[in-house]
């Protein structure tokens, strides 16, 4: 047996540590002792043992008393537990040398070395080698002992690990449980009588139109104390919008909920100390949740004051919320940043939290969260608006709207850049323009009609006021006597927009002044007509080099000149007529006193051009001639529009705007790209 045998393990403590031998044997007596011992050596021996431990073997029954009080020794002495008496028992199980006891505690030595050095009959001798010990015990095991020993051997080690198992799997069976307790499970929301069945938070399921819950969803900018508002304190709501803003802390939350772009309102939810557990999950819910997500919130309305959202008298006590559509929680910018004007970046330049400066290409590249901030919002209602203000109006004067097509045979401008198609082995044209459609729908007794619809232009301007494909808005009326009559059409229609925009959609606009400030646009009572030899004076008093008065205006010429008129006339609308012929489509008709010029006008808008138009010539044989004095080739498509003349048709005239552009200049805007949903450009085909 080895010293470390016979050293108890460390850590492994009794209650008798330090106690002194004699007294224990004293206490104990010999005879206790020894029945310990045997008992320990018969335990043992009856497992099998263990080979580690049976290199030696004892004999006699002094020396199992010997045995016995050294092995208490070193437990007093030593500090040992019942652990190591059980080893140290074990390892004199058969005869034993005597054991090397130079390295244990002097106290040990002292106590090991009386008792085993007084025993002379003790039958103690050097251990031989295995196999003489083995011969000694009687011979080798039979092969049922060994296959009894292994077997037993196999089957605490077993059972070792059935246990081992068992608790991991009662470890993982409780961690489990606890976290199906802690999850926030998805919500299938299909009745509104059934919502207390529900978690009160929760994911939507995505919605499939699985049943119409029944729930009743109300306007933010219906909640409120006055007595114009629909819902009041004390209601109870459902309703739905992006999350705008969230702040959570402690047990405590504030969100403001975005509808419409415009509208908002606060949210709030604090820590109930009768539900501590509902609360908890409630605050784990509303943590997760990510700016800009689609919410269905259930509310009780509570009277607050509240600066920061339109809502200002009310808030919403949080009852119920649902995400039914997650956004990301990395988004390209946020919508509060792309709400910012121009003016309120730079003063934070200086500052030391400066707001981010947004370019043109991140908001177009995600022009969808641009469309977000309130004012590029009202943009695009301010669009609708004027489609639905021209519609009114010409509706009201006897228009029909029509429905031209957009793949045609040939240009429909002359001069214009065009983008071509293959048409079933032939070549098409996006339509530059309804007009030669118009005018034969002038030849067809249809005497006033007009239509909104996309035109293309291949034209590789890169300017803040051209577009590649834009909305048009085109007329084309039968006159009596005069183009005059078409122009008073024109004037009342823009009257009525006008008008209508600063009236009907004050708050569109006003949202939009707010981050780009502009003022209302002036107009006369009557039109405001600048004859071309007028512009011509006007343009040289102002420094311009008109050469022979036949080009065409520059931007600069066309701002000079609406700032004159403003000073003179006190309008942002003028129409400036008389054009000269040779920059002006062929259909144009020539001024009767003059052919250089002609029967055509444009119309400005706070110094800027939207809208061209003319009185159209509507002899076929004169068409001609003007088709072949500007080079052009009649084909297919120029054939069938002089046809539709040649088989009679009233005189006419027409006028066609740009949307876009009458959106840009009539709000201020920078740049007409910000007037258009999704703007197309040389460098722009997405998205």
């Amino acid at each position: 047996c080895s010293t470390a045998v016979l050293l108890p393990p460390r850590g492994d403590q009794s209650s008798n540590r330090g106690g002194n031998t004699e007294t224990i044997i004293a206490q104990r007596g010999k005879r206790s002792m020894l029945q310990e011992a045997a008992s320990i050596q018969v335990s043992w021996g009856a497992a099998g043992g263990g080979s580690s431990y049976r290199g030696t073997r004892i004999t006699g029954r002094r020396s199992v008393v010997l045995v016995a009080l050294t092995m208490n020794a070193l437990l007093a002495c030593s500090g040992g537990g019942r652990r190591a008496a059980m080893a140290t028992a074990f390892a004199f199980s058969g005869r034993v040398r005597l054991p090397q006891i130079s390295h244990l505690p002097p106290a040990s030595v002292k106590y090991v070395t009386r008792f085993m050095s007084g025993d002379s009959g003790s039958n103690i001798e050097p251990a031989g080698t295995v196999a003489q010990q083995k011969q000694e015990a009687g011979g080798e095991k039979t092969e049922e002992e060994k296959a009894a020993i292994k077997a037993a051997r196999e089957a605490r080690k077993a059972e070792k690990e059935r246990k081992k198992a068992e608790k991991k799997a009662k470890k993982a069976a409780e961690k489990a449980a606890a976290e199906e307790a802690n999850r926030i499970h998805d919500v299938q929301y299909l009745s509104f009588d059934r919502q207390n069945d529900y978690e009160p938070m929760g994911d939507m399921l995505r919605t499939m139109s699985r049943s119409r819950t029944g729930r009743a969803f109300v306007d933010i900018a219906d909640l409120g104390v006055s007595d114009e508002a629909i819902h009041r304190p004390g209601s109870t709501v459902w309703t739905r919008g992006r999350l705008h803003s969230i702040r959570v802390k402690g047990g405590s939350c504030f969100l403001v909920l975005r509808q419409d772009s415009f509208n908002t309102v606060q949210a709030c939810f604090f820590k109930d100390k009768e539900d501590p557990e509902g609360s908890a999950k409630m605050i784990r819910y509303l943590k997760s949740l990510t700016v800009e997500s689609i919410i269905d919130l259930e509310g009780v309305v509570a009277e607050a004051s509240v600066k920061s959202c339109s809502v200002q008298d009310v808030e919403l006590n949080i009852k119920r919320i649902h995400s039914v559509a997650k956004a990301d929680a990395m988004l390209p910018f946020l919508v509060e940043d792309a709400a910012r004007s121009e003016e309120e970046v730079e003063a934070s330049q200086e500052t030391d939290r400066p707001f981010p400066r947004l370019g043109q290409e991140l908001r177009l590249d995600n022009r969808w969260m641009d469309l977000r901030a309130p004012a590029n919002n009202a943009i695009m209602r301010i669009q609708s608006a004027i489609c639905q203000l021209y519609r009114e109006s010409l509706y009201s004067k006897g228009f029909v709207e029509i429905h031209t097509p957009k793949l045609i045979a040939g240009e429909s401008e002359s001069g214009a850049g065009v983008f071509t198609t293959d048409y079933f082995g032939t070549t098409a044209c996006l339509a530059q323009s309804p007009q030669l459609y118009k005018q034969m729908a002038i030849s067809s007794d249809l005497e006033r009609v007009f239509e909104i619809g996309p035109v293309f232009r291949a034209e590789k301007s890169h300017t803040r006021r051209h577009l590649c494909e834009f909305t048009g808005l085109d007329l084309e009326m039968a006159i009596k006597d005069h183009y005059m009559e078409t122009l008073e059409v024109v004037h009342e229609v823009f009257k009525h927009i006008f008008t209508g925009l600063e009236t009907r959609y004050a708050k569109e606009v006003e949202i939009v002044r707010e981050q780009y400030p502009s003022a209302a646009v002036t107009f006369t009572d009557e039109p405001c007509i600048i004859h071309w030899p007028q512009a011509m004076e006007i343009l040289k008093e102002e420094g311009f080099d008109m050469g022979n008065e036949m080009g065409d205006l520059t931007g600069a010429m066309e701002l000079a000149l609406g700032a004159v008129v403003k000073e003179k006339h006190g309008t942002d609308f003028f129409m400036l007529d008389k054009y000269p012929s040779d920059i002006r489509p062929f259909y144009t008709m020539p001024d009767p006193d003059d052919d250089k010029f002609s029967n055509s006008y444009d119309i400005f808008l706070r110094g800027q051009e939207i809208c061209s138009g003319a009185q159209r010539c509507h002899d076929p044989d004169l068409v001609m001639q003007i088709i072949e004095k500007k080079g052009m080739e009649a084909g297919d498509g120029l054939k069938t529009y002089v046809d539709s003349f040649r088989h009679g048709v009233s005189p006419h005239a027409g006028a066609g705007f740009g949307l876009e552009r009458v959106v840009f200049l009539y709000l201020g805007l920078d740049n007409v790209r910000k007037a258009s949903m999704f703007p197309r450009d040389p460098n722009r085909c997405t998205p």
